[in-house]
């Protein structure tokens, strides 16, 4: 069907064959070419190192060339298009050419509509995502049956398209995983790299069926809307100073007014917030606001320090604010075989040697230290 011709030459024949080639200067950002004309017959075509040539004919792709070289189409048995056949048959056949790159392609990609992504805390949070990718061609064959046979795509644009879409999809589905599995809105930012290696890990079972390959998923950024990140703000600002939503609010509006030059500004943004919340909860807040505003240190007898980082704690708190240490590790008991002051979750007794957490031989239960039976079955302890 095809012969292969050396050298490399231009320009239109005495029976108006052409030479067609893929010029660089049109191939930098494009993944795929259209002739823009039917074939004649002699046309040669010019193929490269990192192209693949199709020739496609009434919806079919009849051959493709990967090799570099120059070609021409030299019967009539080849895909041709022609007044000949034309006047013969009454038929005009489409005898077209395709370009493909086959090196890896860069493109960008981000949602056209928000995602859903419902959260325990915060409700449903609507969520626009962005990144990057590389890809290739694998499958000259699937590619053209599916973009140019299935979806008609004919361009370049039309391509990367239909990608784009394709990947936030299995970015959707992932996520769509990870809510389930119980991920919260704001554990996203932390699990960016994780998702990133997820939707490429799921791209495989996605694209092959496009004779597309996904090299790789960089730069994602997943975007709240801005009132969900100031409500998520607020709320980090809220545990950071130990108060609750009325007193942070109190706090901020006392703020907003004493940073307000005018006074009687101050005074209305007082008042507003009293009648806002209503007379029924003006006393109640009135006392959390003066609580939270008037709220003094604790005394030296009322704190401890904390063993890991040295702060001053309140003397009743299990968790150290500073560093997070675990002030229950510290609770001891007394070993019930020897005597000795022992920390509350040993399993063994450093003094002595003896385990504190029995197992029961009949039924497997855990038997408290210094118990006669097991509390499951009343076998009695030896």
């Amino acid at each position: 069907m095809f012969k292969k011709k050396d050298g490399y030459s231009s320009g239109n024949s005495l029976i108006g064959a052409t030479t067609i080639e893929w010029e660089d200067q049109f191939k930098q950002n494009n993944v795929m070419w259209k002739v823009p004309r039917n074939i004649r017959m002699n046309d040669n075509i010019v193929v490269r190192e990192d192209e693949t040539a199709v020739f496609y004919r009434d919806g079919k792709a009849l051959a493709y060339i990967d090799k570099p070289g120059r070609y021409a189409l030299t019967s009539l048995n080849a895909p041709v298009v022609g007044e000949i056949v034309k006047f013969l048959s009454g038929v005009q056949q489409q005898a077209e050419v395709y370009y493909l790159q086959r090196r890896i392609m860069d493109a960008k990609f981000g949602s056209k509509e928000p995602y859903a992504f419902r959260d325990k805390d915060f409700g449903i949070v609507m969520l626009r995502l962005y990144g990057e990718m590389r890809y290739r061609i694998s499958d000259p064959s699937l590619f053209i049956n599916q973009f140019v046979g299935t979806f008609s795509a004919e361009t370049s644009t039309d391509v990367e398209n239909r990608i784009r879409d394709q990947i936030v999809m299995v970015i959707y589905n992932v996520l769509g995983k990870m809510k389930d599995q119980g991920v919260s809105v704001l554990d996203l930012p932390a699990n960016l790299i994780n998702i990133e290696e997820a939707v490429l890990a799921n791209s495989k079972q996605s694209f092959d069926q496009y004779g597309i390959e996904i090299n790789k998923i960089s730069g994602l950024n997943i975007s709240m809307p801005d009132e969900v990140q100031k409500a998520i703000d607020a709320r980090s600002s809220m545990q950071v100073l130990g108060v609750n939503y009325l007193q942070f609010q109190a706090g901020k509006a006392m703020v907003d007014a004493a940073n307000n030059p005018s006074g009687t500004a101050g005074v209305g943004a007082g008042i507003g917030v009293g009648i806002g919340a209503g007379a029924g909860m003006a006393y109640p807040m009135a006392s959390n606001i003066a609580q939270g505003m008037n709220q003094q240190p604790p005394k030296e007898d009322e704190t401890k320090v904390c063993p890991k980082c040295g702060s001053k704690v309140p003397k009743d708190a299990k968790f150290c604010p500073n560093c997070g240490f675990d002030f229950t590790s510290l609770d001891t008991i007394k070993c019930p075989y020897c005597g000795a002051t022992i920390p509350k979750n040993s399993k063994f007794c450093p003094n002595c040697g003896k385990p504190l957490i029995l197992k029961c031989p009949k039924c497997g239960s855990e038997i408290p230290p210094g118990a006669k039976f097991c509390p499951n079955c009343g076998w009695k302890v030896e």
